[in-house]
């Protein structure tokens, strides 16, 4: 049986917007908070223990039933890894590129999503994946200058300066894709608010692992860079609290391919904020790969 989404409400639709424009702002201030010495491992511990903490709250204060089953337990662990994975190796690609092609990049998450239900479920991906593929891939080309035309680079000298962050974002795509179809498959039952505490708590862990075996926390080391780490920590934790409490009740179920505005969204925060700029044919390929996403989000299922 087939469900067709709900029509989102005004108030829907204005909170699914901001929450994109949230968690554009959380990368942007990572990248304030990175110009001025925070680190990678520490980013992702400091947001992950917050946001762990808030929503644990709310599932305190909520009654959500924290029962889940052995086998869902295990997948949970794997998830949790897998985000770990994925948080550290998108703000790593944050740290080295113009947030808005950092995002951009990440955005072939849904590519990756349909390459690995193929190969562990076998699940053949959907006539709409298929066409959508080539144009996404378009759009990203010519958003990252691959052949370094708009930089006057050439394309040797433009991947020489790229192509770290453009490797630190597809592999982030990558292990999300992963983490996103073992939760639908394996973990769909057990609440949003518990998964997100529980996946948030394990990322802090491994964050602080990770911490640990580089000597310790790396802080940032001027006013600008406390003020990006304490942006990015609210933008985030405020963003992931309104899409498992707000949302919700305003008849959002799921994501919403809405929130896939969040390269745009950081486009113009990068630009005003943090003086970053691309050339319009990037700006071009970029409006390519969010409409290509958006497509692909609003398809009837």
């Amino acid at each position: 049986m087939t469900t067709q989404p709900l029509p989102l409400s005004r108030a829907a639709f204005l909170t699914l917007l901001f929450t994109a424009c949230l968690f554009g702002a959380n990368h942007v201030a990572a990248r304030m908070a990175f110009n001025h010495g925070l680190d990678v491992a520490t980013a992702v511990l400091v947001r992950s223990f917050v946001t762990a903490s808030v929503v644990a709250a709310l599932v305190w204060q909520q009654g959500v039933s924290l029962a889940v089953t052995s086998r869902q337990r295990g997948f949970l662990l794997l998830i949790g890894g897998l985000v770990a994975i994925q948080s550290l190796c998108l703000y790593a690609a944050v740290a080295r590129l113009p947030v808005a092609l950092a995002l951009l990049t990440f955005n072939t998450y849904p590519l990756w999503t349909a390459l690995f239900a193929r190969l562990l479920y076998n699940h053949r991906p959907e006539r709409a994946v298929l066409l959508t593929m080539p144009v996404l891939l378009i759009g990203l080309a010519l958003a990252l200058d691959v052949f370094g035309a708009a930089s006057g680079l050439g394309a040797a000298g433009q991947w020489s300066r790229i192509g770290a962050g453009v490797g630190f974002a597809l592999l982030a795509a990558a292990v999300f894709g992963a983490a996103l179809v073992y939760t639908q498959h394996e973990v769909a039952r057990v609440d949003g608010r518990l998964r997100t505490v529980i996946t948030m708590g394990l990322v802090g862990l491994l964050a602080l692992l990770v911490v640990a075996l580089q000597g310790g926390l790396h802080l940032p080391q001027a006013a600008a860079g406390w003020w990006g780490l304490a942006g990015l920590t609210l933008c985030y934790g405020t963003a992931f609290t309104l899409m498992f409490t707000l949302l919700p009740r305003l008849g959002v179920v799921g994501s919403s391919p809405i929130l896939n505005v969040e390269p745009v969204a950081a486009l113009v925060l990068a630009w005003a904020v943090l003086g970053q700029s691309i050339a319009p044919v990037q700006v071009g390929g970029a409006l390519i790969v969010v409409a290509a996403v958006m497509t692909l989000g609003l398809r009837k299922k």
